[in-house]
């Protein structure tokens, strides 16, 4: 198919954000959840009146007392991860955790999650973590039969499909041209040169054939890989421009300092997707969920998707979008009264891969008199789009928002 029959993102928007958060560090439920009021409502909360954005989260299991997890919190706060979980705002494992090493661990994770109706796609290791996919970055045995670890058949069948396992870019826009032009910072000039010379280093041994840098070679967001067990999945790349390198600013504390105008502003004029790397429920100061910069930081996100130039939505989401735009066949058909859009999944559900639809933007020559249709279905409820910045009208399936759930 011609991807240029494609928008990249849903009309009218020009960039996509994903705030993918680890959860280490949250100390309780309540912390927990006013995190996830603050980014998904406009409730009042601890940290002032929520910017009401469409953010996941991610969830252990197995971890000790000293940080929020499943299986430590009690029954309020697990039937507050379940409700958000069929939302869609909790849409990440961050491994197991750090006390899961059997594969028994895994499936009472797993069984408890099924037994009530959850399921969760996206896989996010965890420091060094036993139950981790990562081979070469975070060293974990959870994809090696015989290992005592071992779970990705278990999860592969309950629907894992992405995987993130460990691999952060300081480029700003994936699926872009690699470019390191906007770090920058004249209050620190030592640290951003040494952050560019790792970022420019990683991108040449991509380019060359180094394969643990291979998808920085390529500024990809995503790619189709295997589990070292064989299964099939897509791994995906974050994104932390931060100018001192991935592993700064990567707190609550520090996220104030990723979500500035520059970076929101780059996104844009580069028209790129990009996965944040963070940590929100980690703070120096306790009791208190963000700092003001922070705060300040999400409202210039919040603005800048009120003006419709940035989407913002959950990994999992984003990633569902990424891959219907590369997976499904689009065919156009001219009849007397409007041209016909054809959409076939097939390459999708022979993959036993999700399909999501949601947004997806196609280049028509009149919006006003074009159907779609789905896999031989039509779509009655679409939405017909003006010419964009291409100068080209598009029709759209609708990208319908997340409603967080009364908790």
């Amino acid at each position: 198919m011609d991807r240029t029959q494609l928008r990249r993102f849903p009309y009218p928007y020009k960039a996509l954000v994903a705030i993918c958060s680890d959860v280490d560090g949250t100390p309780d439920r309540d912390h927990y959840l006013n995190i996830a009021r603050f980014l998904n409502t406009e409730d009042n909360t601890p940290a002032g009146k929520g910017v009401g954005l469409e953010v996941g989260n991610t969830i252990y299991f197995d971890m000790p007392d000293s940080q929020f997890a499943y299986w430590n919190t009690d029954d309020v706060g697990r039937q507050i991860v379940r409700k958000l979980i069929r939302s869609g705002h909790i849409d990440c494992f961050h491994s197991f955790g750090d006390l899961a090493t059997t594969r028994e661990h895994a499936r009472r994770a797993l069984q408890e999650l099924e037994e009530h109706g959850c399921r969760i796609e996206c896989w996010v290791d965890h420091a060094v973590a036993p139950t981790n996919f990562g081979a070469d970055i975070m060293r974990g045995t959870g994809d090696v039969p015989d290992m005592l670890a071992y779970h990705a058949d278990l999860t592969h069948r309950h629907g894992v499909r992405f995987v993130w396992t460990g691999r952060v870019t300081s480029v700003i826009g994936q699926d872009r041209r690699h470019s390191i032009n906007h770090l920058h910072s004249l209050r620190n000039p030592v640290a951003t040169a040494r952050t560019s010379a790792k970022e420019l280093a990683k991108g040449y041994l991509g380019r060359t054939g180094n394969e643990k840098f291979a998808m920085h070679g390529a500024n990809d967001l995503a790619r189709p890989t295997h589990l070292r067990d064989g299964h099939e999945v897509y791994e995906f790349m974050r994104c932390n421009p931060h100018w001192g390198g991935v592993s700064a600013g990567d707190t609550a504390d520090g996220f104030g300092d990723v979500l500035t105008e520059t970076f929101l502003r780059r996104l844009i004029d580069r028209r790129g997707s990009c996965i944040l790397y963070t940590h929100l429920g980690k703070t120096s100061e306790p009791g208190t969920i963000f700092r003001r910069k922070t705060i300040e930081g999400l409202h210039l996100l919040a603005e800048a998707v009120d003006g419709r130039e940035i989407l913002v939505t959950t990994t999992r989401r984003m990633l569902g979008f990424w891959l219907a735009t590369r997976s499904i066949v689009v065919t156009k058909s001219q009849h007397q009264h409007g041209d016909i859009v054809n959409i076939d999944t097939r390459p999708l559900r022979e993959l036993d891969m999700p399909c999501d639809l949601d947004g997806i933007s196609i280049y028509v020559r009149n919006s006003d008199t074009t159907r779609i249709f789905v896999d031989g279905a039509e779509i009655v409820e679409v939405q017909r789009n003006p010419e964009d910045e291409t100068g080209q009208q598009s029709i759209s399936i609708p990208w319908a928002p997340l409603g967080f759930p009364e908790l």
